[in-house]
């Protein structure tokens, strides 16, 4: 088990992810027809020629999902025992097909559970970097995470 329990954390704890991953055409297309998505920007070369971008821009949703992917070896592989919630989910620069994300971590909150003695709500700030440093994702995820077993 890598992640660690919601005693083993102190508001302030940064980690940086040592998994990083290329994002490649068949992980945007995929995903983009798993989930439905017609968006041209994700899928039409010449639509995204067109645009404003040049390229195909990569699904902002895989995007968000990896950032949280990339974390989860280091936080909480082994001790969640759910994820409560996303806020303040933000994008603030695109992504393309060929771009390598790394990911960061830092606790934000902790908070004991009223309903769950053996369980703590710990509240990550997750943020997505590119090849460049560029910040490309950023969001909190509060989760329900376990306490050190006595």
């Amino acid at each position: 088990m890598a992640g660690r329990y919601f005693d083993d954390w102190t508001i302030g704890d940064r980690i940086v992810h040592q998994l990083r991953r290329t994002v490649t055409e068949t992980d945007n297309l995929m995903f983009t027809l798993m989930t439905h998505n017609p968006q041209p920007l994700h899928l039409d070369v010449e639509a995204a020629k067109a645009s404003e971008f040049g390229q195909i821009l990569v699904n902002g949703t895989f995007t968000f999902s990896l950032m949280v992917g990339l974390s989860v070896g280091d936080t909480t592989l082994g001790t969640l025992v759910a994820n409560l919630g996303y806020d303040k989910l933000a994008m603030p620069k695109p992504v393309f097909i060929g771009d390598t994300m790394r990911a960061e971590t830092e606790i934000e909150n902790l908070r004991e559970s009223r309903s769950r003695p053996t369980a703590g709500i710990v509240t990550f700030r997750h943020e997505l970097f590119n090849q460049r440093n560029e910040l490309v994702c950023h969001c909190l995820r509060s989760a329900l995470v376990a306490r050190r077993p006595q």
